[in-house]
């Protein structure tokens, strides 16, 4: 049989994200990063097996960042052509309610996904470049979205809806929508087949620099963290998850601030950042071993908003079976899984602390044998998710 092969894109405002992906094999054939671009001086970095190539100089716009990857691909390896290449996999952050899974992007598609900017503003603008570019560049193979919002598509309507005035919601389109969808929905499934059970009732926790939480039912989500945008819910590297409402209006009024530097505080300046001035877990980590009490406290904070969020999920769905971590921080960071699991000993969830201090890249259960509810350490994989899903489609 011969190889097929998807190439993942995920466009960012200022940069590009690619990998070429075997979906049968789940193996990475190449990857890369184009950054800083519309800079002085862009970064490109192509990477082939064994062999990494580094650039760096002007990258004008996105397009100019695609063809010199595909020019990379040309000299470097492997050729599209030789790969085998059967669709280009796009990431989109938002896709409101009118996506509940992957679809060929054709222009009716594209018009909606500018209709959702105003709901995603920080990532589909990103994303529509990444497209437009895409499909010019590469118009011979057909283009996929795969939307973050899709595995929570079908929320209860008593977990989506917020309690707004219906006639306002409903015409603005305000509504959970959740985000990292692509992730929650491949650990979950990753989780299934570990323990050989499609009946579970799990908790994911996406932890990195943006987090979420999901409370998963069999193969369905019924609870999510984030809600009309990624701003709700966990405590994150810059946003300050769940805050109320009403300190948009006391900034507003009391302190003079716009509601554009409104957001900016929230979405950038805010969560551990706003915390302790870091939002590298690593060194958070240092300054409370250092004795620092603001780096305590701000963990403290972080681990709280965890306990409540997992609690609360084991509530609604009438128990637990597995709690997961993944992301960069949920991946390796064994002492704050330590800790959570601790505030959550009433749940029957507990860690090996050998199992769970050793790192690994590998799926894995860190919980004692015969331990109440498993706890799990699985790796994200949303290219090798989003390739999948663009195979489905073909």
């Amino acid at each position: 049989m011969t190889t097929r092969t998807v190439l993942v894109i995920n466009s960012g405002s200022s940069s590009i994200k690619y990998q070429l992906v075997d979906p049968d094999s789940g193996q990475a054939l190449a990857s890369g990063l184009v950054e800083r671009i519309g800079e002085e001086t862009g970064a490109i970095i192509h990477k082939h097996g064994q062999d990494v190539t580094e650039l760096a100089e002007p990258v004008a716009d996105h397009g100019a960042g695609l063809s010199e990857v595909l020019r990379l691909f040309e000299e470097k390896g492997p050729t599209l052509a030789e790969a085998h290449v059967v669709a280009v996999g796009h990431r989109v952050v938002q896709g409101g309610k009118y996506f509940s899974g992957p679809v060929i992007i054709d222009d009716e598609v594209v018009s909606t996904i500018e209709r959702l900017v105003p709901l995603g503003p920080l990532h589909n603008p990103a994303h529509l470049k990444g497209i437009e570019v895409g499909r010019a560049l590469l118009a011979d193979v057909p283009h996929v979205a795969v939307f973050d919002t899709a595995f929570f598509q079908d929320l209860p309507e008593e977990a989506a809806r917020y309690a707004l005035n219906r006639e306002i919601a409903d015409r603005y389109e305000i509504r959970r929508y959740g985000a990292h969808g692509t992730s929650h929905q491949f650990v979950s499934g990753e989780v299934r087949a570990l323990l050989g059970r499609e009946d579970l009732k799990q908790v994911v926790l996406h932890l990195g620099n943006g987090a979420s939480a999901s409370a998963v039912v069999g193969r369905h989500a019924v609870e999510t963290s984030m809600g009309l945008t990624p701003l709700e819910g966990l405590v994150m590297g810059g946003r300050t998850g769940d805050i109320d409402p009403a300190a948009v209006f006391h900034l507003w009024r009391v302190a003079g601030l716009s509601i554009d530097e409104i957001d900016q505080l929230f979405n950038r300046a805010s969560g551990m950042k706003g915390l302790t001035g870091d939002n590298d877990m690593r060194e958070v980590w240092k300054r409370v071993d250092a004795g620092e009490q603001e780096a305590r406290d701000a963990m403290d904070i972080y681990l709280h908003r965890l306990t409540k969020y997992v609690g609360a999920y084991a509530a609604v769905m009438g128990g637990l079976d597995a709690l997961t971590f993944t992301a960069g921080i949920g991946e390796n960071d064994a002492r704050l899984r330590a800790e959570l699991c601790q505030r959550l000993a009433f749940l029957g969830l507990e860690v090996d602390d050998a199992l769970n201090g050793t790192r690994s890249d590998e799926a894995r259960v860190v919980s004692p044998e015969g331990s109440r509810a498993a706890v799990l350490v699985v790796p994200t994989n949303e290219e090798l998710a989003i390739a999948r899903q663009a195979l489905t489609l073909l």
